[in-house]
């Protein structure tokens, strides 16, 4: 076998831009620069109907308050890019989640030339993406109608455009801050243009603005603003519902336009004082270069080697995923001190904030990722936790930015249990404390925060099918696990036994729903009778965007108590079997017609396993619990391999805000978080011959699996520090203090490893 030791630059462009067959089996043994690993468009050709990940090639820094994005998508929709698309409308700065979730304060610059063309559709260019260039921290793309040239690099609340213009005078900048309110003024003797946009898609939001500043380098030759399709030329400013500027320039062949840009959900003031901090006198190849170094430091946190090039490029494209959301939403005002308009009072308040994001989808695995990878910025997501509940009352179970009626819940307990037994420490566990306290026990004022249901729930130990309460046995099931979570945090931070013992009771409650005459999760009415229309294969109903052979494992706080309702390990064992065996029927009349998930699920040929939506995700990992860990490693590397690639349609269903991409991760490491708000990870098997994860504590944990291949995925044996180790689980604590972990791997199952009860992962059932 040919192995490459270093890849430069020019022969990665080369593997990335063919399709020759030598491209996905050579081996690959170290690289540098993990960014030019990164595809940020993979994900993108998606529709409502079918999502390969539902993602737009997000122009940012880690976290950052503000992303960029070429929009291919009309104003106002959520699919702002999609690969299939041949025409760009603008370069939109967002704040967006996911299509489905839309976006906030977005506002777009497009350079046309060849007339005043402001309208999203007569500036609308086509393009091509091979004039197209796209990374995480540049993108680059031509304009084809306009004969432009447009860069964008970005910092966490600025960015700097340069647009390659060809010989005209009648070349022009369009700004749109889109329409529900907007505002700008053109500011001539600066080379200045100032404005705001109040457009939002989700939640009641109060003193909303989006203030932001664009610094030219250039003077302009023309001022003019618009409102909806009206041009005012001339005119200076304009304030209304759909307000706009263009500006003129004359322009040379090759004449180059920069533009500096910077925003602030604060003010004007501070929207300026973000660009002259983050930007300053900086060129766009010095902004470029620190944007780089940055995605580079932060993704070489994690080192593999030994993998093909579209695994490492799968790899590094879902851990760019990850390093997104939630995402920042404070700002450091004049006198350095952290402060963020709050979504919840519209004051301007001292303390961090984040938004964007659904703990349905991220408590499972994207947040344990940042609690084991990057703990410091978690720790700054709880300090904003505690905000959230200071400001709104309530803990937000999706942000965006502030309190989202969707999805079911009370995840954040998940969220903020698991950071606190994985080790952050420095922010307000008490008001936390109370947060959870409170949202487990009340209905809030909307179905999406608190508990729907709760007092049917607290008096039942189950929410009924038949009392209006939509969705009633995931909210359930999902209710049982959080009531373990807040178990466990007060637990650790040392709340009396008699306050949280009924928590830790309340976990149980998933017991009330399991049907033994199906072996499977059941819809209960409120006087104890099981629902009448159950059909084990019908989507909705009781459930959350799948059905009961989907949601019947979410049991992640008592596995071995799932066990023995179904009958023993063998049944159990049989029953994870016939996920991927039994045909991919479904029924979707509760919808009236194929959503997405049921769709991808359908086509994804894994039988009932629908890895493209969450509730399933974890379930590959519970032959470890039975005695069989050999098919969990079977099933995750066949997962790896069917249902991700480094292509635009390389995810099997959203990506969902880096929980999709965060399976990919921890899969790939070897070892997945089942349970959150305990210390383990279940194990699977290592993806890659070599990985080194850099904690930020200076420890660093090496995984060496010399023998590993597409054949040889079963493990032989393990060795942690160079001791036989038999568990089919780690402990975070102990990975955090370093550690190496080397594999034997083989191409047959050791069907004598980790069948001992003593090798089994944590279940509360188990806890004495």
């Amino acid at each position: 076998m040919f192995y490459i030791k270093r890849v430069s630059l020019s022969y990665l462009f080369l593997l990335v831009f063919t399709q020759f067959s030598f491209a996905q089996t050579e081996i690959i043994d170290s690289i540098d620069n993990p960014v030019d690993y990164v595809n940020p468009l993979m994900g993108t050709d998606s529709s409502p109907g079918l999502s390969n990940g539902n993602t737009y090639p997000a122009v940012a820094v880690p976290w950052g308050m503000n992303f960029w994005t070429p929009q291919t998508g009309t104003m106002g929709d959520g699919w702002a890019y999609t690969y299939n698309a041949n025409k760009i409308r603008g370069f939109k700065q967002t704040h967006q989640p996911s299509p489905w979730m839309n976006d906030y304060g977005q506002f777009a610059l497009m350079p046309v030339t060849g007339g005043m063309k402001f309208n999203q559709e007569d500036r609308a260019s086509w393009f091509s993406h091979k004039a197209e260039e796209s990374t995480p921290y540049y993108y680059k793309v031509y304009l084809a109608d306009h004969d432009v040239t447009v860069e964008l690099t970005p910092t966490e609340r600025a960015a700097q455009f340069r647009m390659t213009f060809p010989k005209a005078d009648s070349s022009y900048v369009v700004i749109d801050p889109f329409d529900k309110g907007s505002y700008v003024k053109v500011i001539p003797e600066e080379n200045k243009i100032i404005g705001y946009t109040t457009k939002y898609a989700r939640g009641k939001l109060t003193n909303f603005k989006n203030y932001f500043i664009i610094q030219f380098d250039t003077p302009f030759s023309d001022v003019n603003t618009w409102e909806s399709n009206t041009l005012a030329k001339g005119q200076a400013e304009m304030k209304a519902d759909h307000a706009g500027a263009i500006v003129g320039f004359n322009t040379k062949n090759g004449a180059v336009v920069n533009a500096k840009v910077a925003s602030s959900f604060i003010s004007f003031e501070q929207a300026q004082l973000n660009l002259n901090r983050e930007i300053g006198n900086e060129d766009f190849e010095q902004t470029k270069e620190n944007a780089r170094e940055l995605w580079n430091e932060k993704l070489g946190r994690i080192e593999v080697g030994g993998g093909t090039i579209d695994q490492i490029r799968t790899f590094y494209s879902c851990l760019y995923r990850t390093l997104f959301f939630p995402n920042k939403l404070y700002e450091i005002n004049e006198k350095e001190e952290i402060v963020h308009w709050s979504p919840y009072t519209g004051e301007i308040l001292p303390g961090y904030m984040f938004a964007g994001t659904g703990f349905w989808d991220t408590f499972r695995a994207l947040y344990p990722f940042l609690n084991l990878a990057y703990p410091s910025i978690n720790k700054e997501m709880q300090a904003g936790l505690a905000n959230d509940f200071k400001e709104g009352g309530w803990l937000p179970e999706w942000s965006s930015p502030g309190y989202a009626n969707i999805m079911v819940g009370n995840n954040s307990a998940s969220v903020v249990a698991d950071a606190y037994i994985k080790g952050l420490r420095g922010y307000d566990t008490e008001t936390l404390w109370k947060a959870l306290v409170n949202g487990a026990n009340n209905e809030g004022p909307i179905t999406a925060v608190g508990r729907a249901g709760a007092p049917y729930y607290n008096r039942l130990g189950y929410v009924p099918y038949d009392v209006g309460v939509n969705e009633s046995a995931a909210r359930t099931l999902e209710y049982a696990y959080d009531d373990f979570a807040i178990y466990q945090f007060g637990k650790a931070i040392g709340k009396p036994k008699k306050e949280i013992k009924i928590y830790k009771e309340r976990s149980m409650n998933y017991k009330n729903l399991f049907d033994p005459s199906y072996g499977l999760m059941r819809g209960k009415n409120e006087d104890g009778s099981w629902q009448q229309d159950f059909n084990p294969f019908k989507w909705g109903n009781p459930f959350t965007e799948g059905n009961s052979w989907h949601y019947s494992w979410s049991v992640f706080h008592d596995v071995q108590g799932l066990i023995d309702l179904i009958g023993g390990e063998k049944n159990f064992v049989k029953k994870l079997d016939s996920v991927f065996s039994m045909p991919p029927i479904f029924d979707e009349s509760v919808y009236g017609g194929v959503i997405h998930e049921i769709r991808e699920m359908q086509i994804a040929d894994m039988g009932q396993y629908a890895h493209g939506n969450q509730p399933i995700q974890h379930m590959i990992y519970l032959y470890n619990y039975a005695g069989a860990p050999w098919k969990t490693q079977y099933w995750a590397r066949e997962t790896m391999n069917r249902m991700y690639m480094p292509t635009p349609d390389g995810y099997c269903g959203d990506e969902d805000n880096g929980q999709t991409s965060a399976w990919y991760v921890f899969s790939a490491m070897g070892f997945y978080p089942v349970a959150p708000a305990t210390d383990q990870y279940v194990l699977g098997a290592p993806l890659f011959k070599h990985m080194t994860i850099k904690f930020e504590n200076g420890k660093e944990l090496v995984i060496n699996a010399p023998e590993n291949s597409n054949e040889n995925r079963y493990i032989e044996s393990i060795k942690v520090n160079g001791k036989t180790y038999d568990k089919n689980w780690l402990s975070h604590s102990e990975l955090i203090k370093g550690m190496t972990i080397t594999y034997e791997m083989s191409n047959e199952p050791n069907t004598d490893r980790g069948t001992d009860k003593s090798d089994y992962p944590y279940s509360l059932t188990n806890d004495k």
